[in-house]
């Protein structure tokens, strides 16, 4: 290892680790977390006609009919997925998980009212809030969207559970001498302050990371506790990806 080969990978990382169980790897023992590159919130959203008028009445709606409603996921081991088990956790119940190659076709179902439920991230979701093609009931950041300011937090709207991030970190292999670690991470925190990175970042509502969250110290903990938070998570739901 010798600096040239890097990886951003995003919360999938983390998940990993239980979403599939015969992994070729570990994590984080495979790879040097170099600092956090960016942080996404979620959102909740429905199609344009769901019978809510808040996240409470969501919640409601999926605890009274279970499996009757179709929680769209934008993949089996996406950041969508994981919120998805986050809502039917706060719900109390297990709706109909619908599986998607991707957010784009997640969204068209949605809209096209064959999908009730998604929860995805804000960079995907904001172009169809802001067009009112679909319902927003919260985001799930500890507070509101500068790209939002009108959308409550979950934690507002009575749904603290739903409480993550879509996180993106960048990765070198195992093994990579510290001294090029920190040579990377450095110039990380560094590319972060370039204003044009920084509103290219607010046009994508996401959020720049502090010179901690893009530090190793920080990654290298966020990275295991993340796999430790998931792990139950995913256990209790059995929603394996092999």
């Amino acid at each position: 290892p010798d600096g040239y080969t890097l990886m951003i990978n995003n919360i999938g990382m983390a998940a990993s680790a239980t979403l599939y169980r015969r992994l070729p790897y570990q994590v984080p023992g495979s790879f040097a977390p170099l600092g956090i590159v960016s942080d996404a919130a979620m959102t909740v959203i429905t199609r344009p006609d769901f019978p809510a008028a808040n996240l409470r009445e969501v919640m409601a709606e999926l605890g009274r009919k279970g499996d009757v409603i179709n929680l769209a996921t934008a993949g089996i081991s996406s950041a969508s997925n994981l919120c998805g088990l986050l809502v039917q956790q706060a719900a109390g119940t297990k709706a109909t998980t619908v599986v998607f190659r991707g957010t784009a076709p997640a969204i068209a179902e949605l809209m096209a009212g064959r999908i009730d439920v998604l929860c995805d991230q804000a960079t995907n979701t904001v172009p169809y809030i802001r067009d009112n093609r679909v319902k927003v009931y919260g985001v799930s950041s500890p507070e509101r969207l500068a790209g939002l300011p009108s959308v409550p937090t979950t934690a507002e709207a009575g749904s603290p559970g739903i409480a993550m991030s879509t996180w993106h970190g960048l990765y070198a292999p195992a093994g990579t001498p510290e001294p090029i670690q920190e040579h990377i991470s450095t110039a990380l925190r560094a590319a972060l302050k370039e204003e044009r990175l920084r509103q290219r970042y607010a046009d994508l509502v996401t959020d720049v990371p502090s010179d901690e969250r893009a530090s190793i110290v920080f990654h290298r903990r966020f990275v295991a506790e993340e796999v430790d938070r998931w792990r139950p998570i995913i256990e209790a739901a059995g929603a394996y990806a092999d």
